[in-house]
C-alpha cells in the first residue's frame, strides 16, 4: 500500500502564494499587456491594410486609455456589486470579446467602441488584480506576489509583439482572433486561481500632506510615455521604414524593459529613498524619448529604457514616496487620486496628440511633445525633492 505524502508547510505557503500571483499575472497579461500594448506593433499593419489611417489610428490609442481611465475609476465599484472574483471575470471577458469584435473592419466608430472596451477591461483588470493578490497572500510574500502580478505586463508585451508578425500574413483579421483566444486561455486558467477576498475600502486620510507637485510629476511622466505607447511601432514601420517582424522586435524590448522594471523599481525606492529614485527614473525615461528622435538603432535602446524606467519603476517610486509623505495607513486612499491623475493625463495627451499627428503628420513632432512633457515632470521632481 502506497502511503501519499502530505506536503510540507513551506509546499503549502509556495502554493497558496502562487496560486493568486499566477491568477493576477494573467489579468495584467491580458488586460495592459495585451489589451493594450499589443495594439502597438498592430497600428501600422492597419493603416498599410486601408482599416484605418495614421491619425485614425492615433485616435483609436486615446480611445483606449480613455476606456482604461473609467475601468480604473469605476473597477472598484463593480468588484463591490459582483465580487472581486466576478468582477475580474467579466473584464477577461470584455477583454476577449473586444479582441474579437475587432478582427472585423466595421469602420472606425466600431473599432473606436472596442478600443474603449479593451481600455475599460484593463483599468478593471488593474485596479482589482494587485490589490486582490494582496489580501491573499501571507504578508511575508506581499512583495513577491507584487512582482509576479506586474511581470505579467511585460510578458504580454512580449507574447503580442512575437505574435503579431507571425500571424500579419494571413490577414490583418488574424492577430486579433488569436489574441482573443490567448486571452480566453488566460482566463480559464486564471479564473479557479482568484483570489476570493472582499473589496477593501480604503479610509479617509486623516493627514493631507502636499502630494500636488508628486502627483503632477508622476501625471507628467505617464503623459511622456504616450507616444511610445500609442506610436512607437508605427514610427518604426512608417517612420524609420523597417518591415513589421522587426517593427514588432523593437517593441519586445519594451516588454523587457517593462520586466525589468518590476525587478528594479522598489528597490531603488528603499536603497536611494522614493524622491531620488523618482528622480533618476524620470531621467532616464526622458532620455528614452530623446533616442526616440535619433535614427537608427536608437529605437532598440529607446523602448527598453522607456518600458523599464517610464512604467513600472516610477510608480513604485511614486507609490514608495505617497508612503514616505502620508505614512502606510493613508497612503492607499491617496493613492487613488495618483492613480486617477496619471490615467487622465494620459487620456487627455492621447487625444490632443491624435490632433498633432493629423495637423503635422509626422511622428518627431509626437516624440518631442513627450520629450517635453517628461522633462517638465523631471524639473518638478527635482524642485519638490
Amino acid at each position: 500500500m502506497v502511503r501519499r505524502m502530505r506536503p510540507s508547510s513551506a509546499d503549502a505557503t509556495t502554493d497558496s502564494f502562487l496560486r493568486p500571483a499566477l491568477a493576477g499575472a494573467a489579468a495584467t497579461f491580458s488586460g495592459i499587456g495585451l489589451a493594450r500594448f499589443a495594439y502597438v506593433p498592430l497600428f501600422p499593419a492597419m493603416v498599410g491594410g486601408g482599416w484605418i489611417s495614421g491619425a485614425e489610428g492615433g485616435f483609436l490609442g486615446a480611445v483606449n486609455l480613455s476606456g482604461y481611465l473609467a475601468g480604473v475609476l469605476g473597477g472598484r465599484r463593480l468588484a463591490m456589486r459582483v465580487g472581486t472574483a466576478a468582477a475580474l471575470d467579466l473584464g477577461l471577458g470584455l477583454a476577449a470579446l473586444s479582441f474579437a469584435a475587432c478582427a472585423w473592419n466595421g469602420g472606425l466608430v466600431w473599432l473606436a467602441l472596442w478600443r474603449a472596451a479593451a481600455g475599460a477591461a484593463g483599468g478593471i483588470l488593474m485596479a482589482l488584480a494587485g490589490p486582490a493578490v494582496q489580501g491573499a497572500v501571507p504578508p511575508a510574500k506581499r512583495g513577491a506576489a507584487g512582482g509576479v502580478v506586474l511581470a505579467g505586463v511585460g510578458t504580454g508585451v512580449i507574447v503580442g509583439s512575437l505574435a503579431v508578425p507571425l500571424l500579419l500574413p494571413a490577414g490583418v483579421f488574424a492577430p486579433w482572433l488569436a489574441l482573443a483566444a490567448v486571452v480566453v486561455a488566460m482566463w480559464a486558467f486564471a479564473h479557479p486561481r482568484w483570489p476570493r477576498v472582499p473589496v477593501a475600502i480604503p479610509e479617509a486620510a486623516e493627514v493631507r500632506p502636499r502630494v500636488g507637485p508628486l502627483f503632477l510629476a508622476y501625471g507628467l511622466s505617464g503623459a511622456g510615455m504616450v507616444p511610445h505607447m500609442v506610436y512607437f511601432v508605427d514610427l518604426a514601420v512608417r517612420g524609420r521604414g523597417l518591415d513589421a517582424t522587426s517593427g514588432s522586435l523593437t517593441w519586445i524590448m519594451f516588454g523587457v524593459g517593462a520586466i525589468a522594471g518590476t525587478l528594479l523599481g522598489g528597490r531603488a525606492a528603499d536603497r536611494l529613498g522614493a524622491a531620488r529614485a523618482l528622480q533618476i527614473w524620470l531621467a532616464v525615461q526622458s532620455c528614452g524619448v530623446a533616442l526616440a528622435l535619433v535614427p537608427g538603432t536608437a529605437l532598440l535602446a529607446s523602448a527598453a529604457f522607456v518600458g523599464a524606467f517610464g512604467g513600472v519603476g516610477i510608480t513604485a517610486s511614486a507609490l514608495a514616496r505617497t508612503r514616505e509623505l502620508a505614512g502606510p495607513a493613508a497612503a492607499g486612499a491617496i493613492w487613488v487620486r495618483g492613480t486617477a491623475v496619471y490615467a487622465i493625463a494620459q487620456a487627455g495627451v492621447g487625444f490632443a496628440l491624435t490632433a498633432l499627428f493629423a495637423r503635422t503628420g509626422t511622428h518627431e513632432a509626437l516624440f518631442a511633445a513627450g520629450l517635453i512633457l517628461s522633462l517638465a515632470g523631471l524639473a518638478i521632481a527635482l524642485k519638490r525633492s
